[in-house]
């Protein structure tokens, strides 16, 4: 059986920490680094992203509820205090803390 298939324990820890370290080093990255996402960006259109969450079509997007921002998103890497920063949605692009897009998920 040819071991080319199978990833060696060697390389498989090699992986692992260098994924280890690029999570942590990650949230380094400061949002004034980043280019700002603009809403005619493809991913934020497919997402329906709006920098400002008041300007949501709720018609559009019924699951948006008054409160949901982005800031009190838990794919947002800024604090409630961060008018902008990262978020995982939005690879190297820095995103509004008041804003929204359809995959809203509610920091726990």
């Amino acid at each position: 059986m040819s071991t080319s298939r199978f990833v060696s324990r060697r390389n498989f820890l090699a992986l692992a920490g260098a994924s280890a370290c690029a999570a942590l080093l990650s949230p380094c990255v400061r949002a004034a680094d980043l280019a700002k996402l603009a809403e005619d960006d493809a991913t934020a259109v497919a997402l329906g992203y709006r920098e400002d969450a008041a300007k949501v079509d709720s018609a559009k997007f019924p699951a948006h509820k008054n409160g949901q921002t982005c800031a009190n998103c838990s794919f947002f890497a800024g604090t409630d205090k961060t008018p902008t920063a990262a978020c995982q949605l939005f690879s190297g692009k820095s995103i509004a803390a008041k804003g929204w897009c359809s995959a809203y998920n509610a920091k726990t």
